[in-house]
């Protein structure tokens, strides 16, 4: 880990602890509906980074326009991931419906990065991310075998998990892209969250009543809209300025962690012990990333896409040596 990272790591990492905090909060409006809780968290604050961004989205809308694609893709994905995972946390339970949205990301985002940006996934990123994922099937399947009741909410909301966890990955990659092209970190979050803000703003009008029905749904919309999701983005945007995408969406696997914790603490959702060997597996998978380098920052040259493979014989040559 360079000296240079560790504050983008800290920036990921404290954002991460903020949205863990997102599916517990939602709770304390039992009777607002997902859709509703997403479109009011992300909606405000996507819309909130386009309001401070405006001076440098007005410096740099020749260069986002120039970049549409990117920018369209990435606002796409931040319309379609609250809905996908606040719907995931109310089938599946918070803590699953968390670590399946996020345990998928790192998995996208280093396709993403392998094919489009020909960057070379090294054995380390792959430890990681494959630590991860064990750590958030292993959680998902002690909730299942500990309540076979819920199986079909449960699959149903791990499948939500992993649209979540795809477009999240999109929207990372988006900015991502963005600000490595020179677009400004306010211009190219403010573009990519204002316009997936601005998207989500029918649902929250159609659905949104209940937010208003008493001070307590209000509270909590107005919490998860500043604080994990304008203050937290603010924090991740930065993160990204220091960080590869797959690195900063592989730190964000600390979210289900905090997530499981307040559920079991503050929720009363009960987890086996073979669910928080799942969380251990997480948190294992955080310190390989934060303590070796995740990706090389050599570009594959020529014949892209087959040296894709490369990164699955670096993974195993890893194993080898170990």
């Amino acid at each position: 880990m360079s000296r240079g990272s560790l504050p983008g790591i800290l920036a990921v990492l404290t954002a991460a602890f903020l949205w863990g905090t997102t599916g517990t909060a939602a709770t304390f409006a039992p009777d607002v509906g997902p859709l509703t809780i997403g479109a009011a968290a992300l909606g405000v604050g996507g819309l909130l980074q386009a309001a401070i961004a405006v001076p440098s989205l007005r410096r740099e809308s020749s260069a986002l326009i120039s970049r549409r694609g990117t920018v369209m893709a990435g606002a796409a994905g931040v319309a379609i991931y609250p809905l996908a995972f606040y719907s995931s946390m109310h089938l599946a339970g918070v803590a699953v419906g968390t670590v399946v949205s996020l345990g998928s990301a790192p998995i996208v985002s280093g396709v993403l990065e392998c094919v489009v940006e020909r960057r070379r996934l090294n054995g380390w990123w792959m430890l990681a991310a494959i630590l991860g994922i064990a750590g958030s099937a292993v959680l998902s399947g002690a909730k299942m075998h500990d309540a076979p009741g819920e199986a079909l909410p449960t699959i149903a909301g791990v499948g939500l998990g992993l649209v979540a966890g795809g477009t999240y990955a999109v929207y990372s990659w988006s900015a991502h892209r963005l600000i490595n092209r020179g677009i400004g970190r306010a211009a190219a979050m403010g573009a990519v969250f204002g316009l997936g803000g601005a998207a989500l703003m029918p649902v929250l009008l159609i659905s949104g009543a209940p937010l208003l029905a008493d001070a307590q749904s209000f509270t909590v919309s107005a919490y998860m809209a500043l604080i994990p999701m304008f203050l937290g983005y603010v924090l991740f945007g930065y993160g990204l300025t220091r960080l590869a995408a797959s690195t900063a969406t592989t730190l964000t696997l600390a979210e289900p962690a905090v997530a499981a914790v307040l559920a079991v603490v503050i929720v009363g959702e009960r987890l086996p012990l073979l669910a928080w060997a799942g969380i251990a597996g997480i948190c294992t998978s955080l310190l390989v990333l934060s303590f070796a380098p995740a990706t090389r920052a050599d570009k594959i040259q020529n014949h892209p896409l087959p040296r894709c493979s490369d990164t699955v014989e670096l993974a195993a040559q890893s194993s080898r040596e170990r």
